[in-house]
């Protein structure tokens, strides 16, 4: 049987954490007010850092010219500090206010009079007008969107969305400075409209709305800049969200040291595949032992259980008494299902296993007596909605993997109410109910009981197709198996699962993609993951 042991101390790297609006807004207030460091000074450094990947994206573009639209707040102020900079690098600038000049108030507008005093003419656009904007822009070799920044709240009122439409208009790429303009910075939709960028220079930290759907779409590529915020601020406000990276699945799951052997590596139980379903069981064991589980078992009450064990001899299989095909669990099947958790290490629980009265009753039960962590997925999810006291009753740690239709049956809502705010929703059931969410999806989220949301950016649409969440609940399982704690396994399991994806749509484009191929790919993966991290010659460095 594996230790159970985590690797990491709890804490995130400052380079992978991930701000809400309010967040950046109190980690700027805290920089300057407490320790010292000047708005101006940052909002300096931010044109700056835009300026620089302005250049790095875009040299060629820049000759013919940059126009920057600014609004009056700190967004306009910094896309004002970008066209003073352009023109000490001899760039031409065509500037657009999109406000009043008394509008903009201190460090904007006082970097609105330090341009205009250096010979830069600036247009008011409700005197200039959009045609005169979309004249300019069209010539340009970029456009600087400054209109709105993480403040911005409620929709937007025509005139914005117009400035916004011409924008979008223009015929060159788009730098958004710090989010697009109307870009909820939060839950990452567009506020009635938002600019389309090609990249997003984003300061300090990424922004979550720009980091997941649409969002990311919108944002492009992003860009983070750093303008020196207090690490004391940012301790201080411990911003909740992070981006799961590379390193992630990397260090958690280290390469192998020569005296391991099946049992270092822990054994998984899988419970899944009813009748007409032995796929998905299939596919969830399978994948447990591609993610480097050391053994698995795949209990199912299918008659066709025996074909699994032909498709893949490394799976060791077990009957469940069953009725008809499903599941029967009566005191018989309770005694048989006690014995197979008897030195398991992680136990998966759904794919395929059907919705039942029978189906509910092992759930119910299994919550309350694996001393093993537990994964609930598909059909076990099913069976737990409306019955989330049985949460309560755990012996380990649960991590549920809804989709966000068996999300929206977990809080008694609709899928709309889940993808409203998914890192909110996600976010307040873990810490309700205690346990670790795997919110599926574009940019699948893990939501961890103390509140902290890990944001995946690996996958891509060829992934939808039937069986990658059972295989999924595999890998997951796996790595519990392995001796994670339900987070790791959770964050390493997505951002591993998502990259294997890729890495079959890279190869063979994205339509088409089946879940076998995704598992068949996961050792290469991981290796090219701890290649990245580890180096190409760790393995020959642990024979």
């Amino acid at each position: 049987m594996s230790a159970r042991r985590s690797r990491s101390n709890g804490a995130t790297p400052p380079s992978l954490l991930a701000v809400t609006g309010d967040e950046m807004r109190a980690i700027d207030r805290l920089t300057i007010d407490r320790y010292g460091v000047p708005g101006a000074v940052l909002m300096e450094r931010a044109g700056s850092g835009a300026v620089d990947v302005l250049v790095e994206r875009f040299a060629t573009a820049l000759r013919s010219g940059v126009v920057l639209v600014a609004g009056k707040g700190n967004n306009g102020g910094d896309a004002l500090v970008m066209a003073r900079l352009l023109r000490k690098r001899r760039v031409r600038a065509t500037v657009f206010l999109a406000a009043e000049r008394s509008a903009l108030r201190g460090d904007a507008a006082a970097n609105l009079r330090r341009l205009e005093r250096g010979g830069q003419r600036v247009h008011e656009l409700h005197r200039a007008g959009l045609v005169a904007l979309a004249d300019a822009a069209s010539a340009a070799g970029v456009v600087v969107d400054g209109l709105y920044g993480t403040g911005l709240r409620g929709e937007l009122d025509g005139r914005s969305l117009a400035i916004i439409d011409t924008i979008n208009a223009a015929p060159c790429p788009i730098l958004a400075v710090d989010v697009p303009s109307g870009l909820d910075a939060d839950r990452g939709r567009p506020l009635g409209g938002a600019v389309e960028a090609t990249v997003t220079a984003t300061f300090a930290f990424p922004k979550v709305g720009l980091l997941i759907e649409p969002g990311a779409s919108y944002a492009g590529e992003v860009a983070v800049v750093d303008i020196g915020v207090a690490p004391e601020a940012v301790a201080a406000v411990s911003p909740r969200q992070h981006l799961i990276t590379a390193e992630t699945v990397a260090s958690a799951l280290p390469p192998r040291f020569p005296d391991s052997h099946k049992g270092t590596y822990g054994h998984a139980l899988v419970i899944a595949g009813a009748r007409g379903k032995t796929g998905a069981g299939l596919l969830s064991g399978r994948a447990a032992l591609r993610a480097g589980a050391g053994l698995v078992t795949l209990a199912s009450p299918s008659p066709d259980l025996g074909a699994a064990a032909i498709y893949c001899p490394e799976l060791m299989t077990e009957a469940l008494p069953q009725s008809d095909g499903a599941i029967d669990f009566s005191r018989r099947g309770e005694a048989a299902i006690g014995r197979l958790l008897a030195g398991k290490d992680a136990v998966v629980y759904g794919p395929g296993i059907g919705l039942s009265a029978a189906s509910r009753r092992l759930a119910r039960w299994l919550i309350g007596a694996s001393a093993a962590p537990l994964v609930i997925d598909a059909d076990g999810l099913n069976a737990v909605a409306g019955h989330l006291e049985w949460l309560r009753g755990r012996k380990a740690d649960v991590v549920l993997t809804p989709h966000p239709g068996e999300m929206a049956r977990l809080i008694d809502g609709s899928t709309a109410d889940v993808q409203r705010d998914r890192v909110a929703c996600a976010r307040s059931f873990a810490v309700a109910s205690k346990v670790t969410v795997v919110l599926k999806g574009a940019r699948t989220l893990v939501a961890s009981p103390d509140g902290r949301v890990g944001i995946n950016p690996t996958g891509n649409p060829g992934m939808a197709s039937g069986g990658m969440g059972d295989a999924l609940a595999g890998i997951i399982g796996a790595a519990l198996a392995q001796g994670l704690e339900a987070r790791e396994a959770a964050e390493a399991a997505v951002f591993w699962h998502g990259h294997a994806g890729d890495r079959v749509a890279a190869r063979s484009g994205a339509a088409g993609i089946l879940a076998s191929d995704v598992v068949d790919e996961l050792p290469s993966a991981l290796a090219a993951l701890q290649d990245r991290l580890f180096g190409a010659d760790h393995r020959a460095d642990r024979r």
